[in-house]
């Protein structure tokens, strides 16, 4: 079965649970899906029922879809993500971004849990992602290009929208929340990187390192999408302080930063 039929097939069993047509996708990562509390009207659908959709292995991640309102707009929001180290390829990690193209999305909100790199940051802050690294050693697009979906060669100067990044600026300054500006670079995983990894990936440019994002970024742009990305520093990676990392420690700095993500989230989608 074609791609694009299997869209359909996702497109058709939401639709029979919900009613609405969403103007904003969003992507809850690690620690981050209580955000999808402040839904109204939540339709919530396991990822099993919905044809084609991946099922989450993360301990952290409910695995649901939430279909509701979020700041008087229409929403859909994915309660966890799925990652190329759980053995999903990237065509099947981003089959959710095409699913929310097809039932009516036009903007796609990122976030995720990341490792700050810039010595200038701490953990808690949160970064608004400007660009990005593609460091997987895949990419979801290769294969045969169906025009249906989006063109051959996606240009990628600009993969996160300046108005949206803008708008979240003015928001927090509005709302006294600290955000910054930087580069996220994506790594496979599962294992964290060592001190000389952290060390190459600041030296090529990047702010901050994570193991998602990127690849539903890449699809979303295919799909004339417009995207923010969000990045809560849980854990600081600097090569010569560098302190083993413990997953518990991580979940709970973003449980903690959630509550400014949840303010900043709610009032852009208010925004589109």
């Amino acid at each position: 079965m074609q791609l694009f039929d299997q869209i359909q097939d996702a497109k058709k069993l939401i639709q029979s649970r919900w009613a609405g047509s969403p103007k904003v996708g969003i992507i809850l990562g690690t620690g981050l899906g209580g955000l999808a509390e402040e839904i109204q009207d939540a339709v919530k659908i396991p990822y099993q029922d919905i044809p084609h959709f991946p099922v989450s292995t993360v301990e952290s991640h409910a695995g649901r879809l939430a279909c509701g309102t979020l700041g008087g707009k229409p929403v859909m929001a994915m309660e966890g993500r799925f990652h190329f180290y759980e053995g999903y390829t990237l065509q099947q990690i981003t089959f959710p971004v095409r699913v929310m193209k097809a039932m009516g999305c036009d903007v796609l909100i990122v976030s995720n849990a990341c490792g700050g790199m810039n010595p200038q940051w701490n953990k808690g802050d949160i970064m608004l992602i400007e660009d990005h690294i593609n460091l997987l050693g895949d990419n979801p697009l290769i294969g045969k290009n169906d025009d249906r979906l989006g063109v051959r060669f996606p240009d990628m100067c600009y993969p996160y929208d300046h108005e949206l990044i803008r708008q979240a600026q003015q928001i927090a300054l509005e709302e006294k929340i600290v955000v910054h500006k930087g580069v996220f670079v994506a790594v496979a995983g599962p294992n964290l990187e060592t001190r000389a990894e952290y060390r190459f990936l600041r030296a090529i440019g990047a702010d901050v390192v994570g193991m998602s994002t990127v690849p539903e970024v890449i699809v979303g742009l295919h799909s004339s999408m417009r995207i923010l990305g969000l990045s809560i520093i849980t854990d600081m990676c600097l090569p010569d302080a560098l302190e083993p990392a413990h997953l518990p420690d991580i979940i709970a700095t973003a449980n903690a930063t959630e509550k400014k993500l949840r303010v900043l989230v709610r009032r852009i989608v208010a925004c589109v």
